[in-house]
């Protein structure tokens, strides 16, 4: 029986007319569909123009040998999927045939080859290609579905966070067991926007979409800034963390966000898996080239399966027993991930069962310290009140956010879909839009751009509030005239700081 994958477009290279010919009425009798070429030039530009499924690609051509022809069609983005069977009658070794698998050869070939062999061998080749694209579109697919599941999630805990915020200023003096009640709500908060955003972090990675931005960093401000990211776990557990700095000062060439997630992936992994009470300690060193930063505890420690594969995606080494699993087994993933995109390793250790774990990060180190950044002054938002619109399909969210927001003085407007939002912004005048993205009848972007284009707002501050907080959602907000972008849930602390930020360039 034929499969399927019989139709598809094949191009045969050889500078040979008899066994291009030959290799041709081999392939069309078996239903392929096939097109010919004589040299690697006229090779390289119908690859470009007919897309094949497969090139049968000959050595030794007249213009650009078949290793070269092979190598362009690889290192194109545009055409590193088309398969390559490469095949020769004078490079026969196995030095040859190393030489196009290296070079990107999907298979090699010695001339002279059997009808049969083949046309076995293109079938074998397209049954795994077809195979490679319905796992791309699977993994295409299930992107879509957790940035959606991301933006899902999102949405009810916006208003969550709002209307615990709004309870604690509606009373300031509350008994202590109200507090604590509220601060658990937000410590699960925010401990569900961390999951969210790991799981999303892995649909990053496996698309190639996380981008470092590097810049001469200090290793002080990286832990300082881990630590206190770790802090709230750290202090749930009542552990005691210890932590050993250089006096000098340490610089290496990184992505300050992305490291400082790594080292409190690290902390707060280290918390979970150590019993109540535990003892903590991150150490950092220069050992050679390299900065060294070790976090260790005292916690359930290792296996040596464990230590192997515990950076593996979705892998878990264990839990305590009095402790409901937590997490989802992506975070060691992702900060092995992001340490070799920083060009460089980590690694785990222990002495076994309840011996404690060590997880050591080892990075490139400048050669030389830089002068320290000049420290930002900070500008007071004072006791400014402004006219606020918040626009957001989500009653909850918009009605918590605005009465947050009023207490604090300023004059609220709402609005839950595109157009309510224009017709306010015409009456209401806002200085400030708080404008989520996902509305029921038109996009935020649209109404952004309308808002833009009117004379109400002209110099008014246009904040997006979404679900959806990757790298393109922040690009498609600033195309679209938006002033910032803030992922939902978000707390009161970074809307006015935001705010802040906009009102002191403004003053300048």
């Amino acid at each position: 029986m034929t499969p399927p994958s019989d139709s598809e477009l094949i191009l045969n290279v050889d500078d040979t007319e008899a066994a291009r010919y030959a290799k041709s009425r081999i392939l069309t009798r078996a239903g392929f569909r096939v097109i010919e070429a004589g040299n690697g030039t006229d090779a390289l530009e119908m690859v470009a123009s007919h897309k094949p499924a497969l090139v049968l690609l000959d050595v030794k051509l007249p213009d650009i040998n078949g290793f070269e022809v092979c190598r362009q069609i690889k290192t194109n983005l545009e055409t590193q999927m088309v398969l390559v069977l490469q095949t020769s009658a004078s490079y026969i070794g196995t030095g040859d045939k190393i030489r196009a698998l290296e070079g990107g050869a999907d298979n090699y070939l010695f001339e002279p080859i059997e009808p049969e062999e083949l046309v076995a061998n293109v079938r074998a080749l397209l049954r795994l290609s077809k195979v490679e694209r319905e796992l791309r579109e699977s993994d295409r697919r299930k992107n879509e579905f957790l940035a959606m599941l991301a933006h899902e999630l999102r949405n009810p805990l916006g208003p969550i966070r709002s209307a615990v915020e709004l309870l604690r200023h509606l009373e300031p003096n509350s008994s202590r067991l109200q507090e604590n009640a509220r601060e658990i709500i937000l410590r699960q908060t925010d401990h569900m926007v961390r999951l969210i955003d790991d799981l999303l972090d892995v649909a990053r990675v496996s698309q190639g979409k996380i981008h470092l931005r590097l810049e001469d960093v200090d290793v002080k401000s990286i832990i300082q800034a881990a630590v206190e990211s770790a802090r709230a776990v750290i202090d749930r557990y009542q552990h005691r963390l210890t932590v050993d700095l250089p006096g000098q000062d340490l610089r290496i060439l990184g992505d300050s966000v992305r490291l400082a997630q790594v080292v409190s992936n690290l902390l707060t992994n280290a918390a979970k898996f150590t019993p109540q009470e535990g003892e903590l300690a991150i150490k950092v060193r220069r050992e050679g080239d390299e900065v060294a930063i070790r976090v260790t505890d005292n916690g359930i420690g290792l296996s040596s399966d464990d230590a192997n594969s515990i950076f593996m995606l979705f892998a878990q080494a264990g839990h305590l027993p009095d402790r409901v699993q937590e997490g989802l087994g992506i975070g060691l993933a992702l900060v092995k991930t992001l340490v070799e995109m920083h060009h460089g390793r980590v690694s785990a250790s222990s002495g076994g069962a309840g011996s404690g774990s060590a997880f050591e990060i080892r990075l490139p180190a400048l050669a030389e310290a830089a002068a320290p950044a000049p420290e930002q002054q900070s500008v007071s938002f004072g006791t400014a009140r402004h006219r606020i619109l918040i626009v957001d399909d989500n009653i909850d969210a918009a009605d918590t956010l605005g009465a947050l927001l009023e207490i604090h003085g300023h004059v609220i407007g709402k609005a839950y879909s595109g157009k309510a939002a224009l017709d306010a912004a015409r009456a209401f005048r806002p200085q400030i839009v708080i404008l989520d993205i996902g509305l029921p009848d038109m996009t935020g972007f649209d109404v952004a751009r309308k808002l833009r284009s009117g004379s109400e707002t002209t110099g008014s501050l246009l904040i997006a509030l979404t679900g959806y907080g990757q790298e393109a959602d922040k690009n498609m907000a600033s195309d679209a005239g938006f002033d910032g972008h803030l992922t939902k849930p978000v707390s009161f602390d970074a809307l006015s700081e935001l705010m802040q930020m906009h009102f002191s360039q403004a003053a300048n």
